[in-house]
C-alpha cells in the first residue's frame, strides 16, 4: 500500500487500520487515542465552552461507536499506551498514565491511558484549555492531545521498558499528534487515518521541520 504521506522518521497510511495493520511489522510500542463511542465527532464540543466561543471542528461519525474489541485486543499483543482505555475493557493494569487538565469547564478534569507497562501510575499536570494552554499550540481536531502529552508516554515508555522505544505505531492518527511528538524525538513512527482530511492535516504537520507554536 502507498503511504500517504513518508518521510525519513514518518510514515501515514490513509485507510482502516483493520486493513492496513496486517502489512505493518513489528513495534516497539503502540500509542494511540482511539474513538471512544461518545459523539465528539458530531459536534459535542460546541457545547463545552464556558468562558469563550468553542471551535467547531463540523460534525463526521467516527466518533459514533467505540471500537471493536477484538481490534483492542490486537494492539495491545504490542506495549501499548491506549488512552480512553477505560471506555473498553481492558486486562487489569498496574500502570495507567492520567493526563490531569487542571481547568477543563464541562470536560473531564482527568483523561486516562491505559498501558500494559510495569510499573505505577504516573500523573502530568498539563493546562489544555482555549488561551490559557500551558504552551500555545493550534488545535485540528476535537480530541487532539498536546505534543507535550504524547512526548511524555514516550518518555513513560522507554523509562518503563527499560530502554529507548524506537518504532512507535498509531493507527487512529488523527491530526498526528503522535507522530509529530515521534519525529521531534527522532523515533520511527507509523501513522493510519481513515479520514484523508486529518491525513492532510497530519502530513502539513509533519512537513514542517521546526513545528510553528
Amino acid at each position: 500500500m502507498k503511504p500517504y504521506y513518508q518521510d525519513s522518521y514518518v510514515t501515514l497510511y490513509h485507510g482502516d487500520c483493520r486493513e492496513v495493520l496486517p502489512m505493518v511489522g513489528a513495534v516497539d510500542l503502540v500509542l494511540t487515542d482511539p474513538p471512544y463511542g461518545i459523539g465528539e465527532a458530531a459536534g459535542a464540543n460546541k457545547s463545552r465552552s464556558k468562558l469563550a466561543v468553542a471551535k467547531d471542528y463540523g460534525v463526521s461519525n467516527w466518533d459514533n461507536k467505540p471500537i471493536e474489541q477484538e481490534l483492542i485486543d490486537r494492539l495491545i499483543k504490542h506495549p501499548a499506551i491506549i488512552f480512553g482505555g477505560n471506555y473498553y475493557a481492558m486486562p487489569a493494569s498496574s500502570c495507567w498514565l492520567v493526563w490531569d487538565k487542571h481547568i477543563t469547564g464541562d470536560f473531564a478534569d482527568c483523561e486516562l491511558a491505559w498501558t500494559n507497562l510495569p510499573g505505577a501510575v504516573r500523573r502530568l499536570s498539563y493546562l489544555w484549555n482555549g488561551c490559557m494552554k500551558k504552551r500555545p499550540e493550534q488545535r485540528w481536531h476535537p480530541t487532539q492531545k498536546p505534543l507535550d502529552v504524547m512526548k511524555w508516554c514516550i518518555d513513560q515508555a522507554d523509562t518503563k521498558l527499560k530502554k529507548r522505544v524506537e518504532t512507535i505505531l498509531d493507527p487512529f492518527a488523527g491530526s498526528g499528534s503522535t507522530l509529530r511528538a515521534a519525529k521531534d524525538m527522532n523515533r520511527k513512527c507509523i501513522g493510519i487515518e481513515q479520514s484523508e482530511k486529518y491525513c492532510e492535516v497530519a502530513a502539513n504537520r509533519m512537513r514542517q521541520e521546526v513545528l510553528g507554536l
